[in-house]
């Protein structure tokens, strides 16, 4: 085993979008396990939309990093050497160490072991992982959907977005997704199966072509996007509708004073709508019983997903930068070791 390893750290607070001159590449010493702790060889690192709340220096809903921390990310690793009985050498696990090839842990928070499965292993950071998992809690805790109502997803064509459009469409939902670009739209009705996509950025009115698509109301809004879209859905809610604050990718690179105002706030008492966010690691206890139904939803071909993986950790910066600049859609990996 190498006597080093590398690892991206901060190097400025970001102001805007993110990019490779944001951050540096430090090469550290392999550090040997002490009593109960677990070293990690790093196979693959996530991009993750939420990360960019934790460059700018902000309080956010995770606290932010310090100039000279890791770049966070959740990981698959397999293990090296393990001080702790509950793992053993060679043991493949789900962590969250972040962009670096290496990882120490006493096994505690986001770690455990991935089960045997013949799904791909990147799966388990992606569909299978905190992005599908949110999707999954987000639509049967937080929104408790039923079969025959309708629902909006924005950012659509995103890992989050299309494994919950997806799911609202095995539950035998009307599902409409916002997206943008005619190739993820096309995507999302020629692949994915919704009953209607918009692209933003050719709408005239978002607001008017949601209300075409969805004549009768829109009863839950799956929102990864920010308040801008939610204040345009307001108005279209049904009685007791209900929105899910997923993610805010639109608002994750503006300044606090820059996001847009929620105004269209009279339909909260109009039409009792509730407005609730989540944080999917209040679901962890389920987290294996909901990957067992994910995966078995993948394998009969009703949950399908996208991936682009990049290869070696100096990559991670311009990949970051990548997925918000929408050159591909689905999920992001980087890719730091070779499989098992």
């Amino acid at each position: 085993m190498a006597e080093t390893y590398r690892c991206v750290v901060l190097a400025r607070f970001v102001d805007g979008l993110a990019g490779p001159d944001d951050f540096a590449i430090e090469i550290r010493p392999v550090p040997e396990p002490g009593d109960g702790e677990i070293l990690v060889r790093i196979i693959y690192a996530s991009l993750d939309p939420g990360g960019r709340s934790r460059l700018s220096g902000r309080v956010s809903y995770i606290p932010p990093l310090a100039l000279g921390d890791v770049a966070g990310a959740f990981n698959i690793g397999q293990v090296v050497t393990s001080n702790n009985e509950a793992y053993a050498t060679g043991d493949l696990v789900v962590c969250s160490f972040g962009w670096t090839e290496m990882g120490l842990s006493k096994g505690g928070g986001y770690f455990a072991k991935i089960q045997a499965s013949d799904l791909p292993l990147s799966t388990w950071i992606g569909v299978l992982g905190v992005p599908g998992l949110t999707a999954y809690f987000g639509l049967k805790r937080v929104a408790g959907i039923k079969a025959g109502e309708t629902l909006v997803v924005t950012s659509a064509a995103g890992m989050v977005g299309a494994t919950a459009a997806q799911i609202a469409k095995i539950m035998g939902c009307k599902v409409i997704g916002v997206a943008g670009g005619p190739e993820k739209c096309a995507w999302l009705r020629d692949e994915l199966g919704l009953d209607g996509a918009i692209d933003y950025k050719a709408a005239d009115d978002l607001g008017e072509a949601i209300g075409a698509a969805a004549p009768d109301g829109v009863d839950v809004l799956f929102d990864n996007v920010g308040n801008r879209f939610v204040d345009t859905l307001l108005p279209r809610m049904n009685m007791n509708g209900r929105i899910v604050v997923s993610g805010q990718v639109g608002d994750y690179n503006l300044a606090p004073e820059d996001v847009h105002g929620i105004k269209n706030t009279r339909v909260f008492i109009t039409h009792r709508v509730r407005m609730e966010g989540l944080v999917v690691f209040d679901d962890l206890a389920q987290f294996p019983a909901a990957q067992a139904e994910m995966a078995a939803w993948i394998k009969a071909g009703k949950l399908l997903y996208r991936e682009k993986i990049y290869d070696g950790v100096e990559q991670a910066p311009q990949a970051f930068r990548d997925m918000f600049e929408g050159t591909y859609f689905g999920r992001h990996l980087v890719r730091l070791a070779p499989e098992p």
